[in-house]
């Protein structure tokens, strides 16, 4: 069973301080099996999952015996609390049970479901809990070394221009390239895996979570918009253009993709318009939590970068470490950096990923130039790429996505 990136930063920073742990992700990117292998580490406690009948009649009757039941040789229990988000006034009933302790007890919650939709109004678990969210594989998670780079020496680590070139690394991004960075069809690497995976998973999403979170009618209507996104990922999302395709209203259609949103089966980057003359402000680049949905290669290589990107920034901000968020840049002219990582609303690193341009890209002249940044990064597809170009706005470091992607989580 491999060991999850979170695992080690739960017990650490939430258990510690006496806080329940709420662990969201897209589905099957693995939280089950991680909260599993934490149970089976501790040896005391028990896994529950709302879709189990025994568990929902003893949440109804007396919540409070999921914890005294789970005491074993003094050592403090770990009890999982799977998808019970679906249960009716479930914080309620969660704040009575952490509130009443008899026992001393860490939880554990997951849910596919992003948890932070069922904290609308006041959130009655405020200052009770820790949110971390769990991505799936990722290169640097699947390297046996394993371990980030801690980001105050990121930039550090990537210009000391002394990055050997790692062949497991290479290999492993082909796979994540081709296979997608969630654990089944991965670990399987198998084509006819893969398609029956992402069948399954668009039914379970649209005809279980979606119709469970939204209560939708139009649920074949969605799945025909699921169909449509692949081949607009990675790239400025037009509602409109999908209006029109699907003859659904404009609102219609921004209201299923915020439930896609919500589902993990995509995500949006807005364009960061600080300090930027002539940046566009409104229009959002889409991407997908499968990159291997994508059979534009270019496109799905600069999603798989998304999806490194974004995992990092939330893991960076879920364990304190600051405000980290994912912007693009794009200006009237069309010219485009295609991320930038922003550390507590302040520009920190942006990055351009190119397919096969081992050259400098024109795009960063007209960028760097107002951004406090001294540093970019060009991430390519090409094997063992290592160029530093100095500019007049400071050094751009051209690295092979292999390398680059290594030193992130």
């Amino acid at each position: 069973m491999k060991t999850r990136y979170l695992e080690h930063i739960i017990p650490e920073l939430a258990f510690s301080d006496g806080k329940m742990a709420f662990v969201s992700g897209p589905r099957q990117c693995g939280k089950t099996t991680m909260a599993k292998h934490l149970l089976h580490k501790r040896e005391a406690g028990k896994y529950y999952n709302w879709d189990e009948t025994t568990f929902r009649r003893l949440w109804a009757k007396n919540p409070s015996q999921i914890i005294t039941d789970n005491t074993k040789n003094n050592i403090k229990p770990l009890v999982i609390l799977d998808e019970i988000h679906k249960a009716k006034l479930w914080k309620r009933t969660l704040k009575g049970v952490y509130d009443t302790l008899e026992t001393a007890c860490d939880l554990l919650i997951t849910g596919s479901t992003k948890l932070n939709v069922y904290r609308k109004g006041s959130d009655s678990l405020l200052g009770r809990y820790y949110h971390f969210r769990l991505h799936p594989f990722s290169l640097a998670e699947l390297l046996t070394h394993s371990n980030s780079t801690p980001h105050s020496k990121l930039l550090s680590s990537l210009f000391s221009n002394n990055i050997p070139y790692n062949k497991n690394a290479a290999k492993l991004l082909v796979a994540l390239n081709r296979y997608g960075p969630f654990p089944e069809p991965f670990l399987a690497a198998n084509k006819r895996n893969l398609n029956l995976w992402h069948r399954g998973r668009t039914e379970k999403i649209v005809r279980e979570e979606l119709r469970d979170l939204s209560r939708l009618p139009e649920l074949s209507q969605v799945e025909m918009l699921i169909a449509l996104l692949p081949e607009r990922a990675a790239n400025v999302l037009s509602i409109q253009s999908l209006s029109e395709d699907l003859e659904a209203a404009y609102t219609t259609i921004k209201r299923w993709l915020s439930y896609l949103y919500e589902l993990y089966y995509a995500f949006k980057i807005q364009p960061y318009t600080k300090s930027l003359p002539r940046s566009l402000k409104k229009e959002s680049k889409l991407y997908l939590w499968d990159w291997s949905e994508i059979e534009n290669e270019a496109a799905r290589f600069e999603n798989l970068i998304a999806c490194h990107l974004l995992k990092y920034c939330d893991y960076l901000t879920d364990i304190g470490e600051g405000a980290f968020e994912l912007y693009y840049q794009r200006n009237k002219e069309k010219k485009e950096i295609d991320f930038l990582i922003v550390k507590d609303k302040k520009p920190w690193l942006p990055v351009e990923a190119k397919l096969n341009n081992t050259e400098l890209s024109p795009n960063w002249t007209a960028f760097m130039k107002h951004l406090p940044c001294q540093y970019g990064v060009q991430v390519v597809k090409e094997e063992n790429i290592y160029h530093i170009k100095e500019t007049a706005f400071g050094q751009i470091l051209i690295i092979s996505a292999s390398s680059f992607l290594g030193h992130l989580v």
